[in-house]
C-alpha cells in the first residue's frame, strides 16, 4: 500500500501575531535635538506614537525622562527598543510595561458647553468621575481629570453625550513602583 503524505504544498498561513501596547521610558541627556532624533528613530521606520511626554527629570545630571506609548508585535517592540539603546543620549530604556504593576496616569482637560439640563448632567458626571471643575462660565465649563488612560477614554466618551467642545491631553506620565529607579 503507498503511503500519502501528510505535508502540503502549499505554503502555511502566515502567523498573525498580536499587536500590544507598551509605554517605555527612555532616559536621555537633556541637550538639544535628543527629543527630534527619538521622533526620528519612529516616524522613519513608521512606528507609530500614542502617547508621548517629555520632561528634565534630574537637574543635576541635566537628564530628561522620555515617555513613549507605542503599540506593535512583540518582535517590532523588541527592536524599537534595541534602537532606541544604540542612540548615543540615551542612558536606559525601560519597558514598564514588562515591569508589570506601575502607575501610568494621564491628564485631560475638557470643555463642555451646554444650557440647562445638559449643564446640569455635566457636571453631574464631572463628579461622579471626580473630574475638578478648573473654569465655568454661564455655557460652558472646563474640566480636569487625572487618571489611568481608559478612565480618561470613559469620561470623553461620555462628555461627548452633553456637549463636549474640546480635549486638551498630556499624554502617559508612568513609573514603576518600588523604591529603586528605574
Amino acid at each position: 500500500m503507498a503511503q500519502h503524505s501528510t505535508q502540503s504544498h502549499y505554503p502555511a498561513p502566515p502567523s498573525i501575531e498580536k499587536t500590544e501596547t507598551h509605554t517605555l521610558s527612555v532616559i536621555v541627556d537633556n541637550e538639544p535635538g535628543v527629543l527630534a532624533r527619538v521622533i526620528g528613530l519612529f516616524s522613519g521606520r513608521g512606528y507609530n506614537i500614542d502617547s508621548l511626554t517629555v520632561s528634565e527629570t534630574e537637574h543635576e545630571k541635566h537628564l530628561s525622562r522620555i515617555t513613549v506609548v507605542t503599540a506593535g508585535t512583540p518582535m517590532v517592540i523588541e527592536q524599537i527598543k534595541h534602537q532606541l539603546e544604540r542612540m548615543i543620549p540615551v542612558h536606559r530604556v525601560v519597558d514598564q510595561t514588562l515591569l508589570g504593576d506601575g502607575i501610568e496616569r494621564e491628564l485631560c482637560l475638557v470643555k463642555v458647553a451646554g444650557t440647562g439640563e445638559k449643564r446640569v448632567e455635566a457636571l453631574r458626571l464631572a463628579q461622579t468621575f471626580g473630574a475638578n471643575t478648573i473654569d465655568a462660565t454661564l455655557t460652558s465649563f472646563i474640566f480636569s481629570l487625572t487618571g489611568e488612560v481608559k478612565e480618561i477614554e470613559r469620561f470623553i466618551k461620555v462628555m461627548n453625550s452633553v456637549g463636549l467642545v474640546e480635549v486638551s491631553r498630556t499624554g502617559v506620565a508612568a513609573i514603576a513602583r518600588g523604591a529603586e529607579a528605574q
